[in-house]
């Protein structure tokens, strides 16, 4: 079953739209009441414009992952450009954790590019892609003693958090006689401007990294355990916030230099931040109208209400929005360029980031994930019910359950794309109100009361049936598989790739479902 692929058009943030008349029909059947257009890939707009989506839902099951490799290896390329530019040794290490499709560290391996594991599972599969072990890396927030074994024995770089960590990885290595590298994860850097301390559970303090290193590498003790790198990763996506950490840690560098550590890298985490919506301005409306809802000056624009982490106290809005927030600074590629172009802390001759690390010889490594994976997906769900509640509202039930569409935010900001399934609305089983304007809720599987796919009201003008679609745009980056379940027992989604060469429709099965 073929889904022919046109080459790659650049995504928005990354040089352009797709053109905007093209997509116009797919957006016209379901948009929120107050509208957030998602960012369409090409190869998107080829996927819902291919009828046979409904035999592969039929075939495959509901719902259905649909991914492209293409962007992604787009997108690491371009961060390799950003520091070939300024002559920097530079990889990328793709976050294995943002999406379980083994099938993606093929392009990976291509391309030369890293990947950052965070479980033994993971670091297996780089493993079993052919991904080279000197460009993997381990950054599991816990660290058994089998991880930890498998990575001495392939000598996987090790990113490590705490003494714990560091005692059990020793006494493995010496267990093995065989040495194991690791970077120190660092936190605890004073903000940009010598601002507030950025506290995390992670890592090892910075004021406390002194007594760190002595304790285990006091002078002439022989240790198994190399310290070749430095590592941190900060939350959220400022990037004021990496100038800070890497001014702070470039001392660092040279002080264990000094002290005979092999330093050969820096890593600075991820979090580079991309916009999943269109329009600036349908974003800020957005807001404006939620606010109003929550202060009961309109109708409500989410399911009762809901706050999406804001609430009304007192004729007044409190609290922050618990989404991913729309960027109005560098995205992707142009964020790291602010990063390397910024100046080194103090420095009288404004040598920038980029000249500081490559003066030391050193390779600067990221870990993206939602950006890496940045417009490689989509999520398809089959609509199985169309009701009126009694409030005057629709419930559309979709054959799904909210952990195959979600992460730690409250709500997907973008609108779904509806593609009308004409067999079913001529079927005997259909009805009147399938074609009739109509506004509602789209809620899943889970015998729940608050079971929402999306919390945000939609709206179909041309209305809604049974056996309709719903695609829910680039979804590769954690939205599939980071909170997913099996709950009722019913079964993971499947993961479909649409082919480079547009050739062949392959699928790309779960290795362990559960």
């Amino acid at each position: 079953m073929a889904f022919p692929v046109q080459p790659l058009a650049p995504a928005q943030g990354l040089g352009g739209p797709p053109n905007a008349s093209h997509e116009a029909p797919f957006r016209a059947a379901c948009s929120g009441v107050v509208p957030l257009f998602a960012r369409l890939e090409p190869w998107m707009l080829e996927l819902f414009a291919d009828r046979r989506l409904f035999a592969c839902i039929d075939r495959y099951g509901s719902p259905l992952n649909v991914l492209s490799a293409a962007p992604l290896q787009r997108n690491l390329l371009r961060l390799q450009a950003v520091a070939e530019a300024r002559q920097l040794d530079f990889r990328a290490f793709y976050a294995h954790k943002a999406n379980k499709c083994s099938r993606l560290l093929d392009t990976i391996r291509d391309i030369d590019a890293g990947v950052d594991t965070a479980s033994l599972s993971e670091l297996t599969e780089a493993l079993n892609a052919g991904v080279a072990p000197q460009r993997i890396i381990c950054t599991a927030a816990i660290k058994n003693a089998e991880l930890l074994a498998t990575c001495v024995r392939h000598r996987v770089t090790v990113a490590i958090d705490n003494a714990d960590e560091l005692l059990a990885l020793q006494a493995i290595a010496a267990a093995n006689r065989q040495p194991a590298n690791v970077a120190f994860r660092v936190s605890g850097f004073r903000g940009p401007d010598n601002g507030p301390k950025l506290r995390s559970r992670f890592g090892i303090d910075i004021e406390q990294l002194p007594t760190f290193v002595d304790r285990f590498w006091p002078p002439g003790h022989c240790n198994p355990v190399n310290i070749v790198g430095l590592h941190f990763h900060l939350h959220g996506g400022s990037a004021p916030q990496r100038v800070a950490a890497v001014n702070q840690l470039l001392p660092w560098i040279d002080r264990l230099r000094e002290q005979a550590h092999p330093i050969t890298f820096m890593d600075i985490g991820g979090g580079l931040p991309i916009n999943y919506q269109t329009s600036p301005s349908q974003w800020t409306r957005f807001w404006q109208e939620h606010e109003r809802a929550l202060l009961e000056k309109r109708d409500e624009i989410t399911r009762n209400n809901h706050g999406l982490g804001r609430m009304a106290v007192e004729g007044r809005i409190h609290g922050r929005a618990n989404v991913y927030p729309l960027h109005d600074g560098p995205l992707h590629a142009d964020w790291l360029a602010s990063i390397l172009d910024a100046r080194v802390a103090d420095a009288t001759n404004g040598t920038s980031l980029a000249a500081a690390l490559a003066r030391r010889g050193l390779q600067l490594r990221c870990e993206p994930g939602r950006s890496a994976l940045d417009g490689c997906g989509v999520t398809v769900a089959r609509v199985e019910y169309h009701k009126c509640h009694a409030d005057g509202y629709s419930l559309l039930g979709l054959a799904m359950n909210r952990t195959q569409c979600r992460t730690t935010d409250d709500e997907l900001m973008v609108d779904p794309i509806l593609l009308r399934n004409p067999q079913t609305r001529s079927a005997p089983i259909s009805q009147p109100s399938d074609n009739q304007a109509t506004e509602g809720y789209l809620v899943g599987a889970t015998c729940t009361e608050c079971e929402s796919i999306l919390l945000r009201r939609m709206r179909f003008p041309s209305g809604v049936a049974r056996g309709d679609l719903l695609v829910f745009p680039n979804t590769a980056g954690y939205w599939m598989h980071m909170m997913e379940s099996r709950s009722h027992q019913i079964p993971l989604a499947q993961n479909l790739f649409v082919t480079p060469q547009g050739t062949e429709l392959g699928l790309q099965r779960r290795d362990a479902p559960g």
